[in-house]
């Protein structure tokens, strides 16, 4: 059995995000000592691991969940934990070609920078002034990942 404490050196996962998951109900709710410490056993352990590596490759937790309930359904086929996977793999595509996009964005107002004072600064002046930019940063294809 494990502690918390070293369920989340064991997976890399951060204590309050273990903790968040089982308020989620994504992780179930441990046992308890009579100490009322939190003990996990090698199927929390597994289902963590899981997590983490689906968080790793971007997956929402929405995702992530649906994954987990097919995984308790061993006799299912594939299908649905594929289509699943190829959201995210579309997902993935357009996240990548609007940061292709961005970084073209960034070199060519780097390219046209002039240096010397703020007041003649390139950079200062495209983000200030949103029609210097490329089409697609005006269309807004290019944009900031949260």
């Amino acid at each position: 059995m494990l502690t918390i404490g070293k369920l989340s050196e064991a997976t890399g996962v951060k204590v309050p995000t273990i903790r968040y998951y089982e308020q989620i109900a994504l992780m179930p709710k441990p046992g308890r000592t009579g100490g009322n410490q939190r003990l996990y056993g090698r199927e929390a352990l597994e289902r963590l691991s899981f997590v983490r590596h689906a968080r790793d490759l971007g997956f929402p937790l929405e995702a992530i969940r649906e994954l987990l309930s097919l995984s308790d359904q061993p006799d299912q086929t594939c299908d649905a934990a594929d289509a699943i996977a190829r959201r995210q793999l579309g997902a993935v595509k357009a996240r990548i070609v609007r940061l292709l996009a961005l970084q073209q964005e960034l070199e060519r107002m780097l390219d046209h920078s002039r240096g010397g004072l703020i007041s003649d600064c390139r950079v200062i002046e495209v983000l200030g002034n949103h029609t210097l930019c490329r089409e697609e940063c005006r269309a807004g294809t290019v944009v900031s990942e949260h």
